[in-house]
């Protein structure tokens, strides 16, 4: 199933790379949450070949929602994760695919066509880049942390911004980035490019298979209290597992001056 999962994400991804930097089209599925026809394309590339090695299987996918196939099996997809990247022509973007057995992530795939680097794990066999072992970083102090994030596509309107978290990792850790596709940020952490990564208001398709690569590469993935992480809850720190403690207490500190009417 890995195997399969490799070449459906090099298939989706040579989709992608063909298109890229050319005339697409563009829609909006709200103020600046875009979707194009690539996605489309992608997407449907991926279930037609899912359909046909595994006719049985659910398929979970960002564009097409969940299919009406019930089984014990599940796809979880992102056709173009950093699709507002894509369309703005800033190579920052992937397919990322995730298998599930009875809510059990068992694999996972991401595959960045701009550098040809596949990320990919399965449940207790570590995880790899270009089939090569990879590990998280060592980096133990958040001081001396590069830190990764992004924003809520409702930003604008929304409560939940992440500015507040933003603004308190800046002054506690090295440096933040904002790349604009969470498959790969978790990749990243995976590979010891990134120390930590923290995001909210995220979809299963957004983190199930990153969140195994990070895992698989020996970091620590959970939800901002550091309890259980689970990809269709909305909210996901990764790291290397020496800053977690750390990055916690900072995401503490916005509801801590909520609390004080700061």
């Amino acid at each position: 199933m890995l195997d399969f999962a490799i070449r459906v994400a090099r298939d989706a991804g040579r989709i992608l790379s063909d298109r890229f930097g050319t005339r697409i089209d563009i829609s909006h599925k709200g103020a600046i949450n875009l979707v194009t026809d690539v996605d489309l394309a992608s997407e449907r590339l991926i279930r037609d070949l899912i359909a046909d090695h595994y006719p049985r299987h659910e398929v979970l996918a960002e564009e097409g929602g969940l299919g009406e196939m019930r089984s014990e099996y599940r796809w979880i997809i992102d056709p173009l994760d950093g699709t507002t990247n894509y369309a703005h022509g800033y190579p920052v973007f992937c397919v990322s695919i995730a298998l599930e057995y009875r809510g059990e992530t068992l694999l996972g795939v991401v595959y960045d066509p701009c550098r040809d680097e596949l990320f990919t794990a399965e449940r207790g066999a570590g995880a790899a880049l270009n089939h090569k072992p990879i590990r998280v970083s060592e980096t133990s102090d958040l001081m001396q942390s590069l830190l990764s994030t992004g924003f809520p596509y409702d930003i604008k309107t929304a409560r939940l911004t992440n500015l507040d978290h933003w603004s308190n990792f800046a002054m506690n850790a090295q440096a933040l980035r904002r790349d604009g596709a969470a498959a790969l940020d978790m990749c990243y952490v995976a590979c010891g490019r990134f120390d930590g990564f923290w995001e909210l208001n995220l979809s299963a398709w957004d983190m199930a298979a990153g969140a195994l690569i990070v895992r698989e590469a020996g970091g620590r993935v959970s939800d901002f209290s550091g309890n259980e992480f689970s990809h269709y809850k909305p909210e996901v720190i990764a790291s290397n597992g020496l800053i977690h403690a750390p990055m916690i207490e900072v995401l503490a500190m916005s509801e801590s001056r909520k609390q004080q009417g700061l």
